[in-house]
């Protein structure tokens, strides 16, 4: 007999050194997002009893998409993806202001664009009466955010201000576990910040026993995440005594000093 489907879900699925790969279900039928590895796909799908109908994409680097041919050979599924970032298996183009109605799911997902990490990101957000999601690839990050390998500090600044305008509850489903070394800078940074210390506390326990520390929420990253806190004074302080930072420098530039340091943190 088969399982009568639920309210979608999202599975937690770990690949390679430390990335998150999603699978959406409802117990039945499933979407998998960015599936930069089909092995870990294909075994939590036999072991959940579920079936692919989806893959969703949110940017070419093959941790994310390396996974998708093996996945059309098990299944041939429709693959969602950004419109102009290069990724030769997309078949259902996607830009800002697109709606996804996920195949095999009860959902709808809007899509915005966040260029910065490369020049053709997307995102995916679950909009929903007390269930907001968003799945933002290598945008956003647990108290971090994507290096630029394409874009500007601009795009990826701007990009950054659009998520952090979701609502506060919205759950983020980034693509890597790096929040511990994230905290470190954040620390750095802002010493005095004590939900930034909640966090640490809280994330380094999780950690502690193997868990993930995603997905965060937007209320928890605009409290302790440098890279959505660009206006804090003591952000453009700590930058400034670093000496990695003019005097003046607008939200931009301390974005771009930050994205910096962070780099060779």
């Amino acid at each position: 007999m088969t399982p009568a489907p639920t309210e979608p879900t999202v599975l937690t699925v770990p690949a390679f050194k430390d990335n998150y790969l999603w699978l959406i279900h409802d117990g039945v039928h499933a979407a998998a997002v960015d599936p930069g590895d089909a092995e870990p796909i294909l075994a939590a799908l036999q072991a959940h009893g579920l079936t692919l109908t989806a893959i969703l994409l949110t940017h070419h680097h093959a941790d994310h998409i390396g996974g998708v041919m093996r996945l059309l050979e098990h299944s041939n599924v429709p693959v969602f993806g950004p419109r102009n970032d290069g990724i030769a298996t997309v078949g259902h183009p996607l830009g800002e202001g697109d709606r996804v109605k996920v195949p095999g799911l009860a959902l709808e997902l809007a899509v915005l664009d966040v260029p910065g990490h490369t020049k053709g990101h997307i995102a995916y957000v679950r909009q929903d009466p007390g269930a907001h999601w968003l799945f933002c690839g290598d945008t956003l990050f647990g108290a971090g955010c994507g290096r630029l390998f394409e874009g500007t500090p601009a795009q990826m600044a701007a990009s950054l201000a659009k998520l952090a305008a979701l609502p506060d509850d919205t759950l983020v489903y980034c693509a890597h576990e790096y929040t511990l070394s994230n905290l470190r800078f954040a620390e750095a940074l802002e010493p005095d910040n004590r939900a930034l210390q909640m966090r640490v506390a809280n994330d380094s326990q999780l950690r502690g026993t193997h868990l993930p520390t995603i997905p965060s929420t937007i209320a928890i990253e605009k409290a302790t995440n440098p890279f959505l806190r660009t206006r804090e004074p003591a952000i453009v302080a700590s930058l400034a005594a670093a000496g990695r930072l003019p005097s003046g420098a607008d939200p931009v530039a301390v974005f771009a000093a930050l994205r910096e340091w962070k780099n060779v943190f």
